[in-house]
């Protein structure tokens, strides 16, 4: 059960790894924590005020279908679509999704030699590709690691990145 509000403070709401949480709360700031090859995929409609934020793992589920029906959100195939369909479930509509992206990074390959950083942002730039929809703001790649955080009031994202004193802002409409 999540804490009660009080007029002008936040609720953080984490999101785990491989894990997604939508809601309609405006004084909820989603959170995800630790993105490195990892991505964070955020999608937020203004009108209704309804937003997500999802933390895949790895770009296909075909290499563990049995682990893509328990978990959706490790893959962006599953991931991705599951996002969408339960922000729908809120009201929020397609056409008018905000959708930024971080992560993708080497943090632990240096090298490129597995490149799942960079497998992941194809996987989800094919997806929209596909389904008309376009990325509005995004920090991808590199050697660090980030934090992303989506304010449901306002659907500013922010993200700390490693090494950096403060956050920075993706997204402000």
């Amino acid at each position: 059960m999540p804490a009660p509000t009080l007029a002008g403070f936040e609720v953080r709401v984490v999101v785990g790894i491989a894990d997604l949480v939508v809601s309609n709360n405006p004084g909820a700031v989603l959170t995800t924590y630790s993105l490195g090859s990892c991505l964070g995929i955020s999608i937020y409609d203004p009108v209704v005020r309804v937003g997500g934020l999802l933390h895949i793992m790895l770009p296909d589920s075909t290499i563990d279908s049995a682990k893509a029906m328990q978990k959706p959100a490790m893959f962006a195939d599953t991931g991705v679509p599951t996002l969408f369909r339960e922000a729908y479930q809120l009201q929020a509509q397609k056409h008018r999704m905000i959708i930024c992206v971080a992560g993708g990074a080497q943090v632990m390959d240096t090298t490129g030699f597995f490149n799942i950083g960079k497998r992941n942002y194809e996987a989800i730039s094919n997806l929209f590709r596909q389904h008309n929809l376009r990325i509005q703001a995004e920090a991808v790649g590199g050697l660090v690691s980030r934090s992303m955080f989506l304010n449901l009031s306002t659907g500013e994202v922010k993200l700390k990145i490693s090494g950096q004193p403060t956050d920075c802002v993706l997204w402000k409409s």
